[in-house]
């Protein structure tokens, strides 16, 4: 076979040749390795987002005080690109519910959450934030922010300290690698069917109205035997 025709005949050998090749993470590892470098346009959208999550500069009780340490040089939350405080929630990207959610306070935290644009997440942050905590009984604690708005990760402890919110932002990173842009299965701000905002409680004669809203909670359904 001459040059030229050898030339013009298209390689079939090797992996890289196979229609929709798809390299495992130790093919990966082992280019990286070499200095190649192997991505797709969704892996690279979702690591840049991923490590620039800018919390909003919010706090309600005593878990805020350990959100204000994890962001301090002991701990150094600037590590994963999430150092970035805003005093706006017009330029925040995730909501970190630190404390005891009072219903007084409630309707202000779902208004910061609306004010916020898309994409946003939600950590529930502490006993208090996921479910009332030590005040779970009283009649003036909102029983856990879910109730309201959707949460992405919850971190138990009363309080949890600055290590456990670390984690829990590591687990939201690890949440939004692994989101698709296309298909079913893509994320809230990439489906045109479902919206931003949601609606703001107002002061009843009792209690807040509505006590929760369905298309985020309902009430468990406990089975009963006959």
């Amino acid at each position: 076979m001459s040059m030229s025709e050898s030339a013009s005949t298209p390689a079939t050998s090797g992996p890289a040749s196979q229609e929709g090749f798809s390299p495992t993470q130790q093919e990966r590892d082992e280019l990286r390795r070499h200095g190649i470098l192997l991505t797709s346009l969704e892996e690279l959208y979702n690591w840049g987002r991923s490590n620039s999550v800018w919390p909003l500069n919010f706090g309600l009780a005593c878990c805020a005080i350990e959100m204000i340490a994890a962001s301090m040089a002991r701990f150094d939350i600037a590590r994963f690109g999430s150092e970035v405080f805003r005093p706006s929630p017009r330029q925040a990207d995730l909501l970190i519910v630190s404390g005891t959610v009072t219903k007084k306070m409630a309707p202000q935290v779902i208004r910061l959450w609306n004010q916020m644009p898309e994409p946003k997440y939600c950590i529930a942050m502490g006993a208090c934030a996921i479910s009332g905590g030590p005040f779970k009984q009283g009649y003036n604690v909102l029983k856990g922010i879910d109730r309201y708005l959707p949460v992405d990760i919850y971190i138990p402890g009363c309080p949890p300290r600055p290590e456990a919110l670390l984690h829990g932002l590591m687990q939201l990173q690890a949440q939004i690698r692994g989101q698709k842009l296309t298909g079913p299965d893509r994320p809230r701000h990439l489906r045109a069917d479902t919206g931003c905002a949601y609606p703001v409680p107002e002061f009843g004669a009792h209690d807040l109205e509505p006590p929760a809203n369905p298309e985020v909670w309902q009430a468990p359904s406990l089975p009963r035997s006959g």
